[in-house]
């Protein structure tokens, strides 16, 4: 089975909000129907596992079970040096129930202090079909740090994240240019529009 093939909708295996905004715009040039989990009361899946990969598989075949749909599903994060990796696959928790992600970039620059500032994003897309086949996918962006935090726009840390080669963080960029797909074939910025080139490079060419 392949991606093209694929006839119908495909769940989006996510209740936030901007994830969702950005999977609609990078699946919306291939022509697909994406209704988001929330849309059909799918619940969501208690997230175990101990890698982005896993938590993507475990959030991606809960959503293919649950509507008998295939499924596309991301587990990001941000991975900080100076705190060993950390928020990392709890980046989403750090933000607590609330998702007060402006409280999680504070604790982020109370616990580096003055140490190094070097980041990077993490994306892992996972694709499930009900017949329990799955793919899975992941991108990286590295950069540093910024505090003060600049920008509104994106969502999450996007703010407090200026990839290499920029001086403007996510939090500045608008959605085409931080996750938008080259026409040139060239790498794309975001982690998330990375891992998204790999996914449509095995499932979504034409044969």
């Amino acid at each position: 089975m392949t991606f093209r093939k694929l006839a119908g909708k495909l769940v989006a295996a996510t209740h936030n909000r901007g994830k969702l905004a950005e999977l609609h715009e990078l699946l919306a040039p291939h022509g697909l129907d994406v209704v988001g989990a929330g849309e059909l009361g799918l619940p969501e899946p208690e997230e175990t596992g101990d890698t982005f990969i896993a938590n993507a598989l475990i959030k991606a075949r809960s959503a293919a079970e649950g509507s008998r749909l295939p499924a596309l599903s991301d587990d990001s994060g941000l991975c900080v040096e100076a705190l060993g990796g950390a928020p990392g696959i709890y980046s989403a928790r750090w933000a607590g129930e609330s998702k007060d992600f402006a409280a999680a970039m504070t604790r982020i620059k109370s616990e580096i202090g003055a140490g190094a500032r070097r980041a990077h994003f993490v994306s892992a897309l996972a694709v499930a079909w009900p017949n329990g086949e799955s793919r899975t996918f992941e991108g990286k962006v590295f950069g540093d740090l910024t505090f003060p935090t600049r920008g509104a726009q994106g969502f999450g840390y996007d703010p407090c994240f200026t990839p290499d080669g920029h001086d403007r963080t996510f939090g500045e960029m608008s959605a085409e240019e931080k996750h938008g797909i080259p026409a040139d074939g060239s790498q794309a910025l975001s982690h998330r529009a990375r891992a998204f080139q790999m996914l449509a490079a095995a499932l979504l060419q034409q044969d």
